[in-house]
């Protein structure tokens, strides 16, 4: 009795604790599973704030951890749904905000009116303009006043609002903007060509007798895009590009890739507002550009001995810019450009009038060309000796270096087709611009680089049938009859050469003509089955 009086009190403290029912009561049958050591936990202590934690201790790297997780973003960011799907503007919405925008204000200048801002300029813009546009037009040798002022028939008056957009390259605060990005980028696509262009008819007309090969290279060394840095530095703009860092601190894909969009598009925006001579005053004036600079040079090759002679206004004179720039042809000028025409057409061209191809293949090229045009003329002696000419250039346009190039370097189409290249980029871009008024200059470049690809260009010359009309050597006519990848590049630089023919003959509504009524470069024309 004892014994159960004194395991009574032990038996009731052990049915007050819960067990579950497959344990037994008694604790010499209870056991522990020994704990993994991946089961671990760690428990921070507690420190007081105020006191710095020692350099290594856990709880400090714990505690740096943490905050750094808290700022590192996510990899991937999702975007919200009301950027995904967006409803279509109902036709009402749509037809405002064509009519508001400043795209369509301009019915003079149509192609001044494609590169302004989709939307009009907001007090975030006019606080740019307000702070920085001054230093830009003192930097560049333009007068203070705003440009608004002007008359409406005038387009610099639009010059304010292109010179701001110019310099919102990709890389800068106001590019979240749409109307800003996107305005920026057409003039940057516009402003490449017109700088291309314009060099190819200063160097064409300053070197009479060279190549288009040393040529290219002088452009490269003027304009190639390592070089633009030292140009932008020259003129001081450089804290307009990067107001908050140091332009020659940066590495080179952090400098040229802003450096190059803002000077295309700072021409592009001079091109639409003064055109072509201002281009030159902007390019050796301001920026300083020396064509006779020593790391503009050519590399050394072996030159052919030119014997012919060049127009009398080459000859023993290296013409500057000044001249290119303030050049106006005569009122019974032969041609558009009269001089650009000189420089690539030479005098000597005049010993193969009445030859076969003369008589032979010239009215059927002329034919399918729609040449010569109806040009009003003061006397029928000017537009006989035009047309006189225009054969020549015609003939020199079909002779492949092949036929005489050794002889007579300047006796092929080279020259031609440099400057042809070089107009039907600038047509396309400028067609593609008043085309295409809501696309982003990105899309307009790959737009441009797909129709005018060169096996394209040969493509349409054939397609009129102009190949057979080609001169070539015996040699390369024997190799060429029956490979078609030796002989489609020919016909390639013959289409080119066409259109700067007709370009230094008629002018660009001409280039116009060739391109997109003759030629159909867009292929929107109906073909014949």
């Amino acid at each position: 009795m004892e014994l159960s009086s004194s395991l009574t009190p032990f038996t009731k403290k052990l049915s007050e604790i819960s067990f579950s029912s497959s344990l037994s009561p008694f604790p010499l049958q209870l056991y522990q599973k020994p704990s993994k050591p991946n089961n671990l936990r760690v428990f921070a202590v507690a420190v007081d704030p105020s006191q710095e934690l020692p350099r290594n201790s856990p709880q400090r790297l714990l505690k740096e951890l943490a905050q750094r997780k808290k700022v590192t973003a996510p990899r991937k960011k999702v975007p919200p749904k009301r950027f995904i799907l967006k409803p279509p503007l109902d036709d009402k919405k749509l037809t405002e905000r064509f009519l508001n925008s400043p795209q369509l204000s301009l019915k003079q200048f149509p192609l001044l009116s494609s590169c302004l801002p989709s939307s009009k300029l907001n007090n975030a813009d006019q606080t740019w303009i307000d702070e920085y546009l001054l230093e830009a037009k003192q930097a560049l040798g333009y007068p203070l006043e705003k440009s608004e002022e002007l008359g409406d028939d005038n387009p610099a008056k639009q010059f304010d609002t292109l010179l701001y957009l110019a310099f919102q390259h990709p890389s800068c605060d106001r590019t979240n903007a749409r109307h800003v990005r996107s305005a920026h980028s057409r003039l940057s696509f516009l402003g490449q060509y017109v700088l291309e262009l314009s060099l190819a008819e200063f160097f064409l007309q300053r070197y009479p007798r060279e190549s288009p090969g040393p040529m290219r290279e002088r452009v490269f060394g003027l304009i190639g895009k390592r070089n633009l840095p030292k140009w932008i530095k020259a003129a001081s703009l450089q804290n307009l590009i990067f107001p908050y860092d140091d332009m020659d601190k940066l590495i080179r894909k952090d400098r040229e890739p802003p450096v190059k969009s803002v000077f295309w598009a700072l021409f592009g925006a001079i091109y639409l507002c003064f055109g072509m001579p201002e281009v030159y005053r902007i390019l050796f004036e301001v920026f300083g550009m020396d064509p006779e600079a020593e790391d503009c040079q050519p590399r050394l090759r072996r030159q052919l001995e030119d014997v012919d002679y060049v127009s009398v206004e080459f000859e023993g004179n290296k013409l500057s810019w000044q001249d290119v720039a303030t050049y106006k042809p005569p009122e019974d000028a032969l041609f558009a450009h009269p001089r650009l025409f000189r420089a690539c057409v030479p005098p000597g061209m005049h010993r193969f009038r009445g030859n076969i191809w003369d008589y032979d293949c010239k009215p059927q090229v002329m034919q399918t060309l729609g040449y010569p045009l109806a040009v009003k003329d003061r006397i029928p002696q000017i537009t006989e000796a035009r047309n006189i000419e225009l054969g020549l250039g015609l003939q020199l346009c079909f002779m492949h270096p092949s036929k005489y190039k050794f002889d007579h370097p300047r006796f092929c189409f080279e020259r031609l087709e440099y400057v042809g290249q070089k107009i039907q980029d600038l047509v396309m871009a400028e067609r593609l611009l008043m085309k295409h008024l809501d696309a982003p200059g990105r899309w307009l470049q790959e737009k441009h680089r797909r129709v005018l690809m060169n096996k394209f260009c040969g493509r349409y010359l054939r397609e009129k049938y102009l190949h057979r009309f080609i001169i070539y050597s015996e040699q390369v006519q024997d190799a060429y009859e029956h490979n078609r990848r030796l002989r489609n590049p020919s016909t390639t630089a013959v289409n080119q050469a066409l259109h700067g023919l007709s370009y230094t003959v008629y002018g660009k509504p001409d280039v116009r003509r060739l391109m997109f009524e003759v030629f159909d470069f867009e292929q929107i024309q109906p073909k014949s089955v």
